[in-house]
């Protein structure tokens, strides 16, 4: 037996009407009979097409101001009747209830309501109760019926419309209830998520309908994907599609350079999550050139990115190094020419989108969520350890320290000196190997360490990092304090002639 179905009668009832007058006609052309209510029946009629208005079917009118339309067993009963089951379908005889075989329902726009700041009535209100109903129960029958959940779908059903003249497959009514099931479980995540907006219920609800399937995932022989939409984050300009560990690169990038959003201008590079290059200076390209002078190996293959338009005189300076991604708010014309110049690299203007405000890991059999770390530390964060005191120009740099470390892999020191990244030590097991590793890469590129800062993620336990700081010739540090051994630390830089401040806040990043 053929599981091919005509179609012959329809119920359309859409909030979204863009792209639906090809649907209806071709469903006019084809006989069907089509049911509707309210503005999309109104829509049909302006067509000069044929429309049985669901209150006729139902003998009941539409109440409570349009609440309640079509949640009626002569419309659930003709979609959820199986046509091949003896009592559905004498009960629908006995009833006088019609077979229905298309439903097009979309749901109001609950997210839309949301994000635009709309107050609690409208966003209720948005809440759909008829549409989702239809269709779950549309869905639940492929069998029978099949479901237009979206608009985004229009085009795609009116091509099989076309393609086979109203004889629809079971395949493509069971691809289109998946469609359907999709489009109503990210609805209600929505709404829950609305409602649980603090976390009363311990409960986690994610939905991104927007996926793309990626090259392959962190190695090559693991499967990866994005899910979001990067189309709303990113103007992309030119260049190859973006791999997981390049969106990795980007998401660090993006948070990093948020913190200088507002500052002069400003450049990093990163590879591997963590920033190699960084500067502030009073030009976008001699912020680059000296972001660029803080590890010149590491950058190769890096993600650059930076706060202002790019000019033509930063782009002839970029171009000349081999990197992956290169964000920024904007790019010259003449920029945009030059880096265009290797096929491969990528270029995205950052557009100005709010990010989420927790992050979300997969931990053992389970996940672990948590509050996004907002804390940036300022100067009004600063409690004076020590009887020192830094400098103007050191608390300048012991702030814009403070931010780059926030931001990169814990244990990590990361040391400044005049608004310049001059190294970082790097996810390390003990926070010595980690100021170890610093000094011995700024070295290496021959900075003077000398009037420099140093900024650590967490306390010190001992007072072996300021003491090894102090013979390096660092003269001022930040660091949260909280340790029962703070005196330690405090009184070797209290002998030695060191500035050192507490912010009250540990930057564990891992």
């Amino acid at each position: 037996m053929s599981t091919d179905k005509k179609v012959k009668s329809a119920l359309i009832s859409v909030f979204h009407k863009d792209g639906l007058g090809p649907i209806v006609k071709k469903l006019n052309d084809l006989g069907v009979t089509i049911y509707s209510t309210g503005g999309t029946e109104k829509f049909i009629k302006d067509l000069q097409i044929d429309v049985i208005p669901v209150e006729d079917l139902t003998s009941y009118p539409s109440i409570l101001g349009g609440r309640v339309k079509t949640l009626h067993p002569k419309v659930f009963g003709g979609i959820l009747s199986r046509r091949d089951h003896e009592g559905d379908v004498a009960q629908l005889k006995e009833y006088t209830i019609p077979e229905i075989d298309i439903v097009i329902v979309d749901l109001y726009p609950f997210e839309k309501t949301v994000a635009s700041g709309a107050n609690e009535q409208d966003i209720i209100e948005k809440i759909d109760i008829g549409g989702i109903s239809l269709i779950r129960a549309a869905a639940k029958n492929f069998k029978d019926v099949i479901c237009v959940s979206s608009m985004d779908q229009y085009q795609e059903f009116l091509g099989l419309l076309n393609e086979n003249e109203g004889i629809l497959s079971l395949t493509d009514r069971k691809r289109f209830a998946g469609k359907a099931f999709n489009v109503s479980s990210h609805y209600d995540t929505a709404i829950f998520n609305y409602f649980n907006k603090n976390h009363e219920e311990a409960a986690l609800k994610i939905s991104e309908t927007n996926g793309k399937v990626l090259r392959y995932g962190e190695n090559p022989h693991q499967r990866g994907f994005f899910f979001g939409n990067f189309d709303q984050m990113f103007t992309k300009l030119h260049g190859k599609e973006l791999s997981y560990n390049n969106l990795l690169d980007v998401d660090a990038a993006v948070n990093l350079i948020n913190e200088f959003k507002n500052d002069a201008p400003t450049f990093a590079i990163l590879k591997h999550n963590n920033a190699c290059g960084f500067a502030t200076r009073p030009t976008l390209h001699q912020a680059y050139v000296d972001a660029l002078a803080g590890d010149p190996v590491s950058a190769f293959g890096g993600i650059l990115i930076c706060n202002r338009e790019i000019d033509k005189a930063t782009a002839e300076e970029i171009h000349n190094l081999f990197c992956e991604v290169v964000i920024a708010p904007s790019f010259s014309d003449e920029a945009l020419a030059i880096l265009k110049g290797k096929k491969n690299r990528i270029l995205l203007i950052l557009n100005n989108v709010a990010l989420p405000q927790t992050t979300v890991r997969t931990c053992l059999n389970g996940v672990l969520v948590q509050d996004k770390d907002n804390k940036t530390d300022g100067v009004e964060d600063l409690q004076n350890a020590t009887n020192k005191q830094p400098t103007e120009s050191e608390i300048n740099d012991l702030i814009f320290a403070s931010k780059i470390c926030k931001h990169t892999k814990s244990n990590t020191i990361v040391l400044v000196k005049n608004n310049q990244l001059l190294a970082s030590g790097t996810g390390q097991t003990s926070r010595v190997d980690a100021l170890n590793q610093a000094i011995h890469k700024a070295q290496s590129f021959n900075f003077d360490l000398n009037g420099a800062v140093m900024a650590s993620d967490a306390f010190f336990p001992f007072p072996d990092c300021v003491e090894i700081a102090k013979n390096a010739g660092i003269t001022s540090v930040i660091q949260p304090g909280g340790s029962i051994k703070d005196q330690l630390s405090i009184d070797y830089c209290n002998e030695n002639h060191i500035s050192m401040v507490f912010t009250g806040t540990r930057h564990f990043k891992h």
